[in-house]
C-alpha cells in the first residue's frame, strides 16, 4: 500500500488533477492519505482514513510508507484550537515555521517549557505551541458516555461558529455544511460520510424526529446541520455566508421556513 501523509497545513482534495477545478474535500496537516493512483504534473488520486476521495498535488503531501505508518502509531495528539502557529522556540517573540488548524494531527515530544510543548510535525520538523490547544486524539467515540459525546459533538460545532462558508472546505478557514458535521464527528471519534447523506458503512443511522437528540444531524435537499436542543441547529450555509445558528421554531427570532419545511431524515450515530 502506498501512504503518505499530509504536510501543508491544508491539502484540498480536488475533483480533477488540476488547480482550477473543484474542490471536494480538505484534509488537514498529519492525516494520511492513501494513494490509489499516480497521474502527470505530480497529481495522485488518494483516499482518506474516512474513504473519501480526491486529487492531491504532491507539494502537499509526503509520500512515504514507513513513515505515515510510525506516524499512524505515534502521533495521537490534535489541535484543539481554531487556528495556531508553530513556533521555532516556546516564545511568542520567536519566528513561525508552520501554521495549523484545528482537527490537526501532531506527535507530542516529551519536551515541555512552562505553558508550552514542543510537537513534532509529519515533515520531522519540531516546534513549540500552547499546552492548552493540545488534545487527545480519539480513536473511538465508544469510550466515552453518550451523555458526554452529545456534549462534545455540540461544543465542537459550535466552535466553527462565524467561520466563512467554503465549498469543500472542512475547516476554520472555511467550511462547508458537510464538512462541519464531519470534523466534528471526526475529532470525537466518529466516522460520518463526508457528504450531505447517510451511506451504508459508516456509523451513521437513520432516526425518528421523535428520537432526536442534541448532536445528531437533521438532513434536507443537499445539506446538513446538527441539531443543538430546544430546536435550533448549526450549519454552514451558502445563504448565511457560513455557520450560523438557525431555529425550526416559528417563534424563535433565528426562525427559517426554509429548513422547517424541508426537513428529509434525521440521522444518529447512537
Amino acid at each position: 500500500m502506498k501512504l503518505a501523509i499530509v504536510t501543508s497545513t491544508i491539502a484540498p482534495l480536488m475533483a480533477k488533477p488540476k488547480f482550477n477545478t473543484e474542490t471536494v474535500d480538505e484534509a488537514l496537516c498529519g492525516m494520511t492519505l492513501e494513494i490509489l493512483d499516480e497521474l502527470k504534473d505530480g497529481w495522485y488520486y488518494c483516499s482518506t482514513s474516512y474513504r473519501y476521495e480526491g486529487y492531491v498535488h504532491e507539494s502537499n503531501i509526503l509520500i512515504n510508507a514507513e513513515r505515515a505508518n510510525k506516524w499512524r502509531e505515534e502521533a495521537n495528539h490534535i489541535v484543539t484550537h481554531r487556528y495556531i502557529d508553530v513556533l521555532a522556540k516556546p516564545k511568542y517573540q520567536s519566528y513561525i515555521i508552520h501554521n495549523l488548524v484545528k482537527g490537526s494531527i501532531i506527535k507530542l515530544t516529551d519536551e515541555r517549557s512552562d505553558t508550552w510543548s514542543k510537537i513534532e510535525l509529519p515533515d520531522g520538523r519540531k516546534g513549540w505551541i500552547k499546552t492548552v490547544y493540545i488534545g487527545k486524539y480519539l480513536i473511538s467515540f465508544k469510550d466515552i458516555s453518550e451523555e458526554q459525546m452529545r456534549d462534545n459533538l455540540v461544543n465542537t460545532a459550535l466552535d466553527y461558529l462565524g467561520t466563512q462558508y467554503r465549498w469543500g472546505g472542512k475547516s476554520p478557514l472555511g467550511i462547508d455544511c458537510s464538512g462541519l458535521c464531519s470534523i466534528a464527528y471526526l475529532i470525537n471519534g466518529a466516522t460520518i460520510y463526508r457528504d450531505a447523506q447517510i451511506k451504508e458503512g459508516y456509523d451513521m443511522r437513520e432516526i425518528s424526529k421523535e428520537e432526536l437528540k442534541k448532536g445528531d444531524l437533521i438532513f434536507f435537499p443537499g445539506h446538513v446541520g446538527m441539531y443543538l436542543g430546544n430546536d435550533r441547529f448549526i450549519h454552514s450555509s451558502s445563504s448565511n455566508s457560513g455557520v450560523s445558528i438557525n431555529s425550526l421554531n416559528p417563534e424563535h427570532e433565528d426562525y427559517k421556513e426554509y429548513w422547517a419545511k424541508n426537513i428529509v431524515k434525521y440521522g444518529s450515530i447512537f
